[in-house]
């Protein structure tokens, strides 16, 4: 029965020595560089912005994500918290395990001691193997003997290597706490930020409802802008669409003449039918039927292209290299409270950054809308439109790679760096942006 404590005594040893704790202590730090970098980024944007105008849109914008970015840094501070106090726990918890295991070990150590103590003598152990009665008697004596020597050896094997276990416990507990520390400190650091950049939020919302008749100026500019692009892009597509019609339709009609030529052909040249014998009609073998394209955008050229980037949906590259997204697809918050949707993605950047095409296609248009250029490019029946380009580099009709610059961002109507990012399928029906691109 000892034996077989001490056998699990081993086995409950190696298991706690075994054990190797999670990454998810890594995972966490992966984030709070993630979240610090974007924190330096919104700051960065936030600067820039304060040093060309007065409070707008884009200062509050920044600012209410820069507070976002900072709660989720202090999330994350909790979250870590949270797991150096189980680790804390765990380690108690086996430290505990070690102590009630070390007593255990210890009073059975000296039970062992004790009764070896009293039976130390030579005699008393030839005698316990001469009184056997058989030979195969005297040798199980002999091999318990020995049994029992070694069982005493891993007695004391398993006291030394607990307390060594126990002591290693003690030192990860004390450098547990410490961590701790110095998390908690981070935190209250991080609390005061996030103090000082609410008031600024505070601060830079009030001077925007001082603006009033400004700020309903801009939702008006803001909605009269994007409805000239909607319409350019509808016009694009339609004018596209109709292109494909006719060129399907004359395709169909040059088809149907030579299928009637062959045919007619086919007749007159057959050879006479004999005296008696039925007249040779040329048979004509009807075409296969053909299954129907799935939009007239769709054409032999671009099926797998169209096909590759619906395959790329949630991984597609962003248009600009350094962007922060201003205005999402949908319901936008302002300031004021007042709700401004968008059927499109705004992202600012610095005036004058390369636009870049987020997959490869046919430029379909380039067209002015009072001082800024708005370039169109097709994807099979995908087509991706870029609004607030200050100046275009490629040609309508060009053949673009995904990545190659098409123009240059240029000021929105804050004064700020922006560009307007759409992408529409063939019927004109306005997709959300994001759900395509890959995630920042």
């Amino acid at each position: 029965m000892m034996k077989v404590f001490f056998t699990a005594a081993t086995f409950f040893i190696a298991a706690i020595a075994t054990a190797q704790p999670g990454n998810t202590r890594e995972e966490l730090e992966k984030q709070k560089n993630q979240l610090k970098k974007e924190l330096e980024q919104t700051e960065r944007m936030l600067n820039e912005n304060k040093t060309k105008s007065k409070e707008n849109y884009v200062q509050w914008k920044l600012a209410n994500d820069k507070v976002n970015l900072q709660d989720r840094l202090i999330d994350n501070i909790n979250r870590d918290i949270n797991l150096l106090d189980n680790n804390l726990y765990n380690t108690q918890r086996d430290i505990n395990r070690y102590n009630k295991l070390l007593d255990t070990l210890k009073q059975e150590y000296a039970k062992s001691m004790v009764y070896a103590y009293k039976n130390r003598s030579n005699y008393d152990h030839i005698n316990f193997i001469f009184s056997a009665s058989s030979f195969n008697d005297a040798i199980k004596r002999i091999t318990y003997l020995k049994s029992y020597r070694d069982y005493r050896e891993m007695q004391g094997q398993n006291i030394l290597r607990t307390q060594d276990l126990r002591k290693r416990r003690l030192e990860e507990l004390t450098g547990t706490k410490q961590q701790k520390n110095v998390v908690l400190q981070s935190k209250d650091k991080e609390m005061a930020v996030l103090e000082k950049e609410k008031i600024e939020k505070d601060r830079i919302m009030n001077e925007l409802k001082k603006q009033g008749k400004q700020l309903s100026d801009r939702i008006a500019a803001i909605k009269k802008k994007e409805r000239n692009v909607l319409n350019v892009i509808a016009a694009t597509i339609k004018r596209e669409n109709d292109l494909a019609r006719k060129e399907a339709a004359a395709k169909a009609a040059k088809d149907a003449a030579a299928a009637k030529a062959a045919a007619k052909v086919n007749t007159t040249t057959s050879a006479p039918a004999k005296p008696g014998s039925k007249p040779n009609v040329a048979t004509v073998k009807p075409k296969p039927e053909t299954k129907p394209k799935e939009t007239v955008a769709l054409n032999d050229a671009n099926v797998v292209l169209n096909t590759e980037f619906v395959k790329n949906r949630g991984s597609l590259p962003w248009p600009v290299d350094r962007g922060y997204p201003l205005m999402h697809f949908g319901p936008n918050t302002l300031p004021s409270g007042t709700k401004i949707v968008t059927t499109g993605l705004s992202i600012a950047t610095d005036i004058g950054s390369s636009v870049k095409s987020i997959f490869e296609g046919t430029v379909l248009s380039i067209i002015y809308i009072e001082e800024i250029q708005v370039v169109t490019i097709q994807h099979g029946k995908y087509y991706s439109t870029y609004s607030n380009l200050g100046s275009v580099s490629v040609q309508k009709g060009q053949q673009v790679q995904s990545g190659q610059t098409i123009g240059r961002a240029a000021a929105n109507l804050d004064g700020v760096g922006a560009v307007d990012f759409y992408i529409s399928d063939d019927k004109s029906n306005q997709q959300d942006p994001e759900r395509w691109l890959r995630r920042k």
